[in-house]
Formats: structure tokens, sequence, C-alpha cells
């Protein structure tokens, strides 16, 4: 089979694609499918492999695809450190972790976002380069299907090449064998990341710098680490983020019904809601709830099923201002 030719290689002729993504989105399962898209049914050679640490979700997770050209064999298989496409499935990520890393002027980008390719182009200080914008966990829920098929669609067409037949013809393989009630669902979701985002060219862009990419080294190693393996430094979730946690929900908090009970409190596992003593109108003093850090909320809505009064509600993240509304719980610690 005689693939067409890429539209640009590294020195050693490879394409290379790096997807960022959380545990639970389907990231590891696109770059299966794209890979077998690539190499099965358009004829390059190719590798897949993924990228993460223990399997939870809300965990970062990296996927990469590595295409070459029929008649070269795949010789490396580190990670893509400079990506001549990379797909952002997940825009909690964004300042959380250095996604960036490597990107060079002239590559291409999807992001899964609702932001436009102007905002992303500045929120992520990219170089010159296309970046396509696509709303896929808007899709995902409307489609009753995960978001990694709608985030294939646009993989495909920001990259310029990938057939989007091909992809949807392996989408059909892999979810119809075991989930044929999912085929549709997945079919229109892919549809829509295709043709629903929006595409700008940024190419010739000079107004941010190349980040180059540098791997993370630990403070501590077998030339430097305290005898006997001792702990010098408590675990303390005051310093963790949990934003990449969510996946498109989050709990809002409505001030003008709340009664200030503290259900959500005992509920709440990582006990990011924020009260703080004051007195009533009455001058009997109270706890009274100011609201949620969203630093440290994964999620979970379990204080929306609590709240014996609908005074917290699951609500679209895309949809609210997690930053203007955020509560901050270092204030009262």
């Amino acid at each position: 089979m005689s693939a067409p030719k890429l539209p640009i290689i590294n020195e050693l002729g490879y394409y290379d694609i790096r997807m960022e993504s959380i545990g639970g989105m389907g990231a590891n399962l696109a770059g299966q499918i794209l890979a077998e898209a690539c190499i099965l049914r358009m004829g390059y050679n190719g590798v897949n492999f993924a990228s993460y640490g223990s399997e939870k979700k809300g965990t970062p997770v990296k996927s990469f695809v590595r295409l070459c050209a029929t008649d070269q064999e795949v010789t490396d298989n580190s990670p893509v450190e400079q990506p001549h496409l990379l797909a952002v499935f997940a825009e909690q990520l964004i300042g959380n972790v250095p996604i960036t890393q490597g990107f060079g002027k002239g590559s291409v980008i999807a992001v899964n976002t609702v932001l436009t390719p102007e905002e992303v182009m500045d929120e992520l200080k990219l170089p010159g380069c296309r970046i396509y914008c696509v709303d896929a966990l808007k899709i995902s829920m409307e489609e009753k299907v995960p978001l990694n098929t709608a985030m294939l669609g646009a993989v495909s067409k920001i990259s310029g090449f990938i057939d989007p037949e091909a992809i949807k013809g392996v989408i059909k393989d892999k979810i119809g064998k075991r989930y044929p009630h999912l085929v549709d669902g997945n079919m229109k979701a892919f549809d829509r990341g295709y043709n629903d985002g929006h595409e700008a060219d940024f190419s010739d862009s000079d107004k941010y710098p190349e980040v180059p990419f540098h791997r993370v080294q630990p403070d501590l190693g077998y030339e430097n680490e305290p005898m006997g393996g001792i702990i010098t430094n408590p675990g303390n979730t005051i310093v963790k983020n949990h934003a990449a946690s969510r996946v498109g929900y989050i709990p809002f908090w409505h001030e003008d019904i709340c009664i200030h009970c503290g259900d959500c409190d005992l509920t709440c596992p990582d006990h990011c809601m924020v009260f703080e003593k004051s007195t009533d109108d009455k001058g009997k003093e109270m706890v009274f709830m100011l609201g949620i850090d969203y630093n440290y909320c994964k999620g979970c809505l379990r204080c929306v099923d609590i709240c014996p009064v609908d005074a917290l509600t699951a609500e679209v993240e895309s949809t609210v201002d997690v930053k203007k509304e955020r509560a901050d719980l270092r204030r009262v610690l």
C-alpha cells in the first residue's frame, strides 16, 4: 500500500503526534485508533504508545503516535518531545501541566475548549502555528459518548492529511464489536469534531517564542536522598490542584438559597467547601459558607447530591467563570 507523503518530518524521518490528556478521557484509546487507521488503512509505518502514572481518573496522560514512510523502519520508541501535531484533550491542563513543551513554529494543534483560536494562542503563548478549537466536551455530552472520538475528528481535520474515513472505519470495528449501540453516537461525535470547530492560521506570527522541551528531574536521587529513605517533606493537599480531575461538571453554589447547614462539607472528600465563623443578624455566632475552592474540587458532585435545599447544582464548567467564583480556602486556614 502506498501512503500519501507526510507533510513534514523531523531529522529522523518521523511525523510525531502527542496527545495531552487526563485519565478517563480516552486519549490512550484514541492513540491506538489513530495509529491503526494510519498504519493499517493508510499505509504508513508507525507506532503508538502512552505514558502515565497510576491508572486513575484525573491523572495526567500522554499518548504518542509516530509515523514514517512505508519503506522506513520505526527505530525510535522514545516519547514525543517535539510534536508536529499536538492534541489537548483537557483544557484544565492549561496552566497546570507544561503541555506545550517542544511545540515548535509551523506545527499544528487541536484543543478541546470553548475559547477561540486567538484566545488559545494567547493563553498557551504558542509560537506561529495553526490552531483548531472544538468544544469536544459539549459534543460528548450531547451525543452521550466519550470525548475522544470528537477529538479524533479534530486531529484529522487539523492534520491536513489523515483520512477521516480511515479513522471512522477503525472506530466502527473497535466499538461495534462490543458496543454496537454506541457506533452511531461516536460517528456523529467524530463528524462534529471534524466540522464544528474553529480554525485559524498564525503560522507567520512571532508573538511568542518556542518553548524547548526539558525533562523534569527529581529533587532527590540516589546521590542525595536521606539515609533510610526518610520522607522529610510530608504531603499536604493545600499545594495540590485537583482541577485537572474534573471532566466537565462542577458544583455551583447559590448563596441566596444556602442554609449553611454544613452537609456539603461533611460529604466532600477533599474539604474544598470554605466556611468562616461570623455572627448572624441576631448577634449569634455561627459558621457561614463562603463558597467552593475549585482548586481542590475534583467534580465528584457528592455535595450536590446531599444538599437538602438544592443550593448546590451541577453546572457545565465551561459556562462558569471558575476563577471569579472560587473561594480561597487558604484565607480561613
